[in-house]
């Protein structure tokens, strides 16, 4: 082995990598992104969900109870439902993700020695995020009862539990992962394919020479940007029918809501997508810088978004920064009305997101272009 000629081969890789600042800075980023997001933004012990109580007792007996259930940590009392439909209304458009059902007779039944039925009706569709709501209701009943029977004398009275605590898990009765992941990843692919597919189409037009013959058109640049983006629409939509078929015949995962409602949402994702990743293709001059600066685009959208980690168990810090992402409200879209059989008008405020991510990162994309090779 030639250790001189070794020894400058290794010089040269040293000085080219520093001739290339924007690899540098990618390697020494993307570790230091990935260490905060996972330190700080990934935990899977969810806590605090949103909840609505329909109290139809009124009575100390079933505060105390509800009260049990904040006491876990795992209950947010947000508001107090109207009715037993408004409690399941607002867990279905995702206000809220568990609801707690006191029947009239609680105190009676409780007083009389009955058994008095509490139903805990909790969001099912992410499994993780569930099942310490699950566990938490079971044991305030079981602590419940505890007492109850402690206070009461008599094995008579001893014989049937004061409390019933029945727990139903809502969209996703079996916690099944598979349920709550196929829907997401239709959104993944989706952004993750077309985001890069985009960002690559311009720097391609410039690196291969083609460019010179979009500028010599008479097309405006926003017709430039459109034409681009059109052909992809197909193709997002040919990804999204296809895994929703695999995943409805392979892993059984159910389709509840109207399938139109679903195109049409997911028609303004696609361009929201495509309008970004034709925004990134203006911010590179090469390929590879424009896959650099993809990337810190796709490792947030993966983590942060809710695909994976549960967004209820993350610190307001990172579910702020998840609000900017269209990935986020897509999965709120198509989870809610692939399992939760929701429409349009349930899912109205994801549809404004996307339609204003869709709107902006097209029109960025569009200012930014230059109909110049400069």
């Amino acid at each position: 082995m030639n250790h001189e000629r070794l020894r400058a081969m290794v010089k040269k890789e040293f000085v080219q990598m520093r001739r290339d600042p924007a690899t540098l800075r990618l390697m020494l980023a993307v570790p230091v992104m990935q260490l905060f997001i996972f330190g700080f933004a990934i935990r899977t012990d969810v806590r605090h969900l949103p909840t609505v109580v329909f109290d139809q007792s009124r009575t100390q007996e079933s505060r105390a109870f509800v009260q049990a259930l904040a006491a876990t940590d795992n209950f947010d009392m947000k508001r107090e439902a109207r009715s037993y439909a408004d409690a399941i209304a607002a867990v279905d458009v995702g206000r809220a993700r568990a609801a707690i059902i006191l029947p009239p007779d609680y105190a009676r039944n409780l007083k009389r020695g009955r058994t008095a039925v509490v139903q805990v009706l909790v969001d099912a569709t992410d499994p993780t995020a569930s099942q310490g709501a699950i566990g938490a209701a079971q044991l305030v009943g079981q602590r419940t009862n505890i007492a109850l029977v402690a206070s009461r004398v008599g094995l008579a009275a001893a014989a049937a539990l004061p409390v019933d605590v029945r727990v139903r898990p809502l969209y996703n009765p079996a916690l099944q992962s598979a349920v709550f992941i196929v829907p997401g990843l239709i959104g993944m692919i989706l952004a993750n394919v077309l985001i890069l597919i985009t960002a690559l189409s311009i720097v391609r037009e410039r690196e291969t020479g083609t460019l010179e013959q979009l500028i010599v058109t008479p097309l405006a640049r926003w017709e430039i940007m459109l034409g681009k983006i059109a052909p992809y629409v197909l193709v997002g939509y040919i990804q999204m029918t296809t895994v929703l078929i695999v995943g409805h015949f392979v892993f059984h995962v159910p389709v509840r809501g109207p399938l139109p409602a679903l195109y049409a949402g997911t028609f303004l994702f696609i361009v929201a997508n495509l309008g970004l990743g034709l925004f990134l293709s203006t911010l590179g001059r090469n390929q590879a810088q424009v896959v650099q600066t993809a990337f810190f685009f796709l490792l947030p959208n993966v983590l942060l978004s809710g695909f994976m980690f549960p967004r209820e168990a993350m610190p307001q810090a990172a579910r702020v920064f998840g609000y900017a992402l269209p990935l986020t409200y897509y999965l709120q879209l198509i989870r809610g009305i692939v399992l939760k059989g929701n429409g349009l008008t349930q899912q109205w405020p994801q549809l404004v997101a996307l339609a204003l991510f869709a709107a902006a990162f097209f029109a960025f994309a569009t200012r930014r272009f230059s109909k110049t090779l400069e």
